[in-house]
């Protein structure tokens, strides 16, 4: 800093007002620092300046790389936590790391609080004690004591997919279940209720799956197995990748989508809305879980709230060409899949 001083013309004091973004410098002046800083090659060392302050205010965050949802609530947690004077340091669950493995090196790295996309441990042992590093959870497994949670209405979110498709007459809708993902348990009861509420007790069937292309194409070849007069005429995937897989079996084996069924996927990721998928699906809110989450956090560290939080976020059905009426009437005594 001495050198972009000396390059300036100002006092090192200056320039690290400058580069810490605090008040006390002119425009032209830190725009003079910044120039100066490109032309001599400094870059400020983050992690010792992360060693002098009292606070880190770096926010962890623990997310999966395998579904669209999370990588768009990671892309939208920068600027929410920008607004709020936090940094982001990111940790992703793979195969070869525990889910606390990669909690413990964001406690290591000094993160104030720390929020996890789609996780499926509990944190309980986390969150006990005094001076416990906060946790924030969005679309959590399971829940636990001392942690906020951002979710989505999961039965609301089915309820429309049911009510759309049966609006449009399809009776024998069928769920690809998400297994023990994130999610799956609410989406499979309110798959179940909302049939149950149309009078369609007698259609629900529940496939088993989880939330990638594979589960959707299992399904769908244990589908076309059957004959043709079983096969249902709609489908409410556990998400948009189950989706793209059930729609890519079925076409391969010659049918349409929707003419001969229709697909429902859940998230509204990008892969709903390329011109050629053209997905209906459930949206969920990244941008809005993400923002909520910082703020969750926020309100811990720089408010001191300690009773935790449950926040529930609306979900809407986006209908796109994945969705039409059923191929033909369904009989009036629901024999279609028995």
């Amino acid at each position: 800093m001495s050198d972009v001083a000396a390059r300036v013309g100002v006092s090192q004091a200056l320039v690290s007002l400058v580069f810490r973004n605090q008040p006390g410098a002119s425009a032209d002046t830190r725009r003079r620092v910044f120039q100066a800083a490109e032309e001599l090659g400094y870059r400020p060392d983050t992690a010792a300046q992360l060693l002098r302050r009292t606070r880190s205010r770096q926010l962890g965050v623990l997310f999966t790389m395998r579904h669209p949802f999370d990588v768009g609530v990671v892309e939208a947690l920068y600027p929410a936590a920008r607004k709020h004077g936090y940094t982001l340091v990111l940790n992703a669950m793979v195969a070869t790391r525990g889910e606390r493995q990669s909690m413990e090196e964001l406690f290591g790295l000094r993160s104030e609080a720390v929020i996890t996309i789609g996780a499926t441990s509990s944190w309980e042992h986390l969150t006990t004690g005094v001076g416990r590093t906060p946790i924030v959870e969005i679309n959590p497994r399971t829940r636990a004591a001392g942690v906020d949670v951002v979710r989505t209405a999961e039965r609301k979110g089915i309820r429309q997919a049911v009510d759309h498709l049966v609006a449009l007459g399809h009776r024998a809708i069928a769920h690809i279940d998400g297994g023990r993902m994130p999610g799956a348990t609410e989406r499979r009861r309110g798959y179940r209720a909302a049939m149950r509420r149309h009078g369609l007790a007698d259609h629900i069937r529940v496939h088993p799956g989880d939330y990638t292309e594979e589960s959707g194409a299992r399904v769908a070849r244990a589908l076309l197995a059957r004959a043709p007069a079983q096969l249902p005429t709609a489908v409410i995937a556990g998400n948009d990748r189950c989706a793209h897989g059930l729609l890519g079996a079925l076409l391969r084996a010659g049918l349409r989508v929707p003419d001969d069924v229709s697909i429902v996927g859940y998230d509204d990721s990008q892969l709903a809305r390329l011109s050629f998928i053209d997905l209906t699906s459930v949206r969920q809110e990244a941008a809005e879980a993400a923002e909520l989450a910082v703020r969750a956090a926020a309100e811990r560290l720089d408010e001191g709230r300690t009773a935790d939080r449950d926040i529930v976020l609306d979900p809407t059905l986006v209908v796109r060409g994945s969705t039409g009426p059923p191929r033909t009437p369904s009989p009036p005594d629901g024999g279609l899949l028995r």
